[in-house]
């Protein structure tokens, strides 16, 4: 079995402490501040491989193997050898040796974040942590209060959350029995552990765990059985964080459920929240995520700045992302990309207008976005499209969000549009869709770490129109895409949405074009589009708005406006009537 291990450069050495010798790894430079990432259960220290080596380029990043794990040696007895004080004796040896003058940046996973959660709201550890960034593991003390408060009132609400955590705690209860975990792990679980994680966790492949896992597994379950039980019956009242704490919460944990943080204020007065759309071992799936907010976190407390706060909306789940918006010079593109922004991502506006791109950028910096670029290029240009993703992936990286928003409007019916009509809406609306989702989304597919693609369809994509056939056809082949590529990359937590707005008061109708007609009966019919429109005032930030519950809810088709959520509706179950009003002729 090939294994993972360490990033080049990474430095060894042991600390003795309580009877064990603890397997210390570090990589930068230890001038800068210290990130000391725990590891959790079956783990070693080599699950947070990919993400130290993405920090170590700005921090001094320690790892170490919990005492009984990896090449860290094991107490003996075993009972009794894994509580949470040995643990605290453990970090605080640990980070004496590695950073003896300085606090460190704490960053834990599952059981790491467990035994971290002690360590941020003990008193012999205050002072000597900056920062803690919990991840997939909460404290034993809050778990307890939080089930006291759901047992003592028993609402269907609260009984539904109790019976829910339990459900998904059920390797809990087989860690406690005599015997069993450790024989399952060094048999058959151990062998089949990494393809058990490969298919359930969509873990990359052929590269964990270590070769150490049966007797790290076996070791851990002393974990749980000398600190589990007693915690729960008896959970310290005093178990308030002495530093700031950033929470990521990945939505699809099949162990933890989302609910068991409602309370958490209450314990850490400092409390920056994000969600990650990915299953429980995002140190593995989500390096590059889980990287750049350790990084901002930790960034934003050494500079004595206060932590980042969750202060626009959805801004848990979108900031620090990459987000690139086509067509955001204007309307909708221009929304999505201040929406984005306020929710702390970084962003990417493009426009053929270069100019438009630039004022987008520029005041989606203001609105929140802690980074923003503009690029110039028109998306119906395959080379220009080319250039610009070979440059955003050189410079920028990697996107986590794609919208392929640019678009033009052409009205007239089917005989009096030429051929260079259709060409050229074919170009915008149906090839520049193609070009963004074939040059942005093989390289999420490629990097492994999910993402999402939304392409913005119409209400004209379901609803047919005598009078939009062009137009109606490309957001058509727009809707087919969206589904096709969202079957095709469902595996690869790659989603894909078709927005579809209805009627939206944006800049389209100045620039849209009449087939058939002359110059003067174009103006004439643009400012009477422009009328109806206004008349309807449909913002384009609802449109916006819609994007962003669309991604973080995976929708695969959303209908915005309510004309648009209308016509959906008729699609699927009166599709004759849409016809028969197809076949009315539009007053213009």
């Amino acid at each position: 079995m090939t294994t993972l291990s360490l990033p080049a450069g990474a430095r060894e050495r042991w600390v003795r402490t309580g009877g064990v010798e603890l397997c210390v790894a570090e990589l930068g430079d230890p001038q800068q501040p210290t990130v000391v990432l725990v590891h959790g259960y079956p783990d070693s220290k080599e699950v947070w491989s990919e993400v130290a080596a993405r920090l170590a380029g700005r921090f001094h990043v320690v790892l170490y193997d919990v005492r009984g794990h990896g090449r860290s040696t094991a107490p003996r007895p075993l009972r009794g050898g894994f509580t949470l004080a040995k643990l605290t004796d453990d970090f605080l040896a640990v980070v004496d040796a590695v950073s003896p003058d300085r606090p460190v940046h704490l960053v834990g996973h599952d059981w790491g974040s467990v035994q971290s959660w002690e360590f941020v709201t003990v008193a012999r550890t205050e002072g000597r942590i900056a920062s803690f960034t919990s991840i997939s593991g909460p404290s034993l003390d809050h778990f307890g209060h939080w089930v006291n408060a759901r047992v003592k009132r028993p609402t269907p609400r609260r009984v539904g959350q109790l019976l829910g955590q339990g459900a998904k705690s059920w390797y809990v209860y087989l860690l406690h029995t005599p015997l069993l975990p450790e024989l399952a792990w060094r048999g058959p679980l151990g062998k089949r552990w990494p393809k058990i994680l490969e298919r359930v966790e969509r873990l990359p492949g052929g590269a964990y765990p270590t070769a150490s896992l049966p007797a790290d597994a076996a070791h851990g379950a002393w974990l749980y059985r000398d600190n589990v039980r007693a915690r729960l019956r008896r959970p310290r009242p005093d178990a308030y964080a002495h530093a700031p704490v950033q929470l990521i919460l990945p939505e699809g944990d099949a162990f933890l459920s989302e609910r068991l943080y409602d309370d958490l204020e209450q314990w850490v007065p400092q409390l920056t929240r994000r969600t990650l759309p990915a299953r429980h071992w995002v140190p593995r799936t989500r390096p590059d995520q889980v990287a750049a907010w350790i990084d901002e976190f930790v960034t934003s407390v050494a500079g004595g700045r206060p932590a980042p706060a969750a202060t626009g909306r959805r801004a848990e789940r979108f900031g620090g992302q990459l987000v690139l918006v086509t067509g955001a010079g204007s309307g909708i593109g221009r929304a999505t990309a201040f929406a984005f922004a306020e929710a702390g991502a970084r962003v990417i506006a493009v426009d053929r207008d270069a100019e438009a791109a630039a004022r987008t950028a520029e005041l989606s910096r203001l609105v929140g976005a802690p980074e923003a670029w503009a690029e110039p290029a028109d998306v119906s240009d395959e080379q220009a499209m080319e250039k610009l993703a070979e440059k955003v992936h050189r410079e920028y990286g990697v996107l986590d969000v794609l919208v392929n928003n640019a678009g033009i409007g052409l009205s007239g019916s089917f005989f009096a549009t030429t051929t260079d009509d259709w060409r050229t809406v074919l170009d915008v609306n149906l090839w520049g869709v193609i070009h963004g989702c074939r040059l942005f989304g093989a390289r999420m597919a490629e990097r492994g770490q999910g993402g999402h693609i939304v392409n913005i369809a119409s209400a004209a994509a379901y609803q047919p129109s005598r009078a939009l056939p062009a137009y109606s056809t490309s957001k058509a082949a727009v809707l087919m895409l969206s589904e096709c590529l969202r079957a095709e990359l469902a595996a690869q937590d790659i989603g894909v949405t078709a927005v579809c707005p209805g009627f939206v008061n944006t800049s389209i109708t100045a620039t849209a074009r009449f087939a058939g007609v002359d110059e003067a009966e174009q103006l004439r019919r643009r400012q009477r589009s422009a009328r109806l429109y206004g008349l309807r005032n449909y913002p384009p930030e609802k449109v916006a708005d819609a994007i962003l519950d669309a991604v973080a809810h995976n929708k695969a088709v959303a209908p915005v406006t309510a004309e648009a959520r209308g016509a959906h509706l008729l699609s699927r179950f009166a599709p004759g009537l849409l016809r028969r009003i197809a076949r009315v002729e539009p007053r213009l």
